[in-house]
């Protein structure tokens, strides 16, 4: 009999369900997230879509490998239980997934840390295939990342190693971050902020920062490239602080590879060379170069984690 599985990235803009059959995606479904709301608002829509992947395919539950949750917070995939949020899904370190997951399709059931999957995803099937040290940064909603090191995935004693690159600080002396913290990656430069970052930033235009709610970073792009003076120097600055970003992680994580992945990639023309050119400039790594590279599986990065962790039946990915 077949073997499937039904994995689920419950992203800060996007909730993605797939439904994958030896590896392969053979079908997905998408919601928008919805994440102010809390975990417990989104969950019966997610079932409904689940129910309707698997009636569309002739899949009963018994035919199921198993479900994994990918969660755009801190996980511990021991238990299956969310140990803490960040602005997104606030509710779900009280809700018992494991449960609401048995009643409804009694299979095994996986969650992690969203970027820790999706370097999984692309260490076992993408842009990191054959590497032992391997960097993934993922630029959507928030800032996220996930790390393998020596052909295993790192998790620490509490289940963030690897996983806070969006919180390493690049200004101590910054704006506060939804962490608690003061000069964030990810209160500097990501799409969450993107509008506090424009109405607080002292040498943009008061009609630049009219617009700055309704402002994405594709929109940004574009601006800077039709020459818009304010929307070139966020562009760059935001640039800057990515690339400081992966330079700190060069020196922490001793990579291969660094990974770049998530929405904010689609301008990817701009930001790779940008912060190749930067690693090479002022990254510390006398013995060899590391790769920079996109990621192959995209916005499924995550799926395919999910899935070959589900296949593992272990909660430590091992080489």
């Amino acid at each position: 009999m077949n073997k499937y599985t039904i994995t689920i990235d419950l992203g800060g803009t996007i909730v993605k369900i797939g439904l994958l059959q030896n590896g392969q995606l053979l079908n997905c479904a998408c919601l928008d997230s919805r994440l102010t709301l809390g975990l417990a608002s989104n969950l019966p829509r997610i079932q409904e879509q689940v129910n309707g992947l698997l009636e569309r395919a002739a899949i009963t539950s018994d035919q199921l490998t198993g479900i994994g949750l990918a969660f755009p917070g801190l996980v511990n995939p021991l238990e299956n239980r969310v140990i803490s949020t960040n602005e997104k899904y606030d509710d779900a370190c009280g809700f018992d997934l494991n449960e609401w997951m048995k009643e409804r399709w009694n299979v095994p059931f996986y969650m992690d840390n969203d970027a820790r999957l999706a370097v999984v995803g692309e260490w076992c099937a993408g842009a990191a295939q054959g590497k032992n040290n391997v960097v993934m940064m993922t630029l959507g909603t928030g800032i996220g990342t996930g790390v393998i090191i020596d052909g295993s995935l790192l998790y620490g004693q509490h289940f963030q190693a690897g996983s806070l690159g969006g919180h390493f600080v690049m200004d101590y002396q910054g704006r506060k971050c939804s962490c608690g913290n003061k000069g964030c990656v990810e209160s500097l430069a990501s799409s969450f902020f993107l509008p506090v970052i424009i109405q607080q930033h002292a040498c943009l235009s008061p009609d630049f920062k009219k617009q700055g709610q309704s402002l994405s970073f594709k929109d940004i792009f574009r601006m800077a490239d039709e020459k818009n003076p304010d929307a070139i120097l966020l562009r760059n600055e935001c640039l800057d602080i990515w690339s400081a970003a992966v330079i700190t992680y060069i020196h922490a994580y001793d990579p291969e590879v660094v990974v770049m992945g998530g929405g904010v990639l689609k301008s990817k023309e701009i930001i790779l060379p940008y912060i190749r050119e930067k690693v090479e400039q002022y990254a510390w790594c006398p013995s060899g170069r590391v790769e920079i590279v996109t990621s192959c599986l995209e916005e499924n990065a995550a799926l395919l984690g999910l899935d070959y962790c589900i296949k593992q039946k272990q909660k430590r990915i091992l080489p």
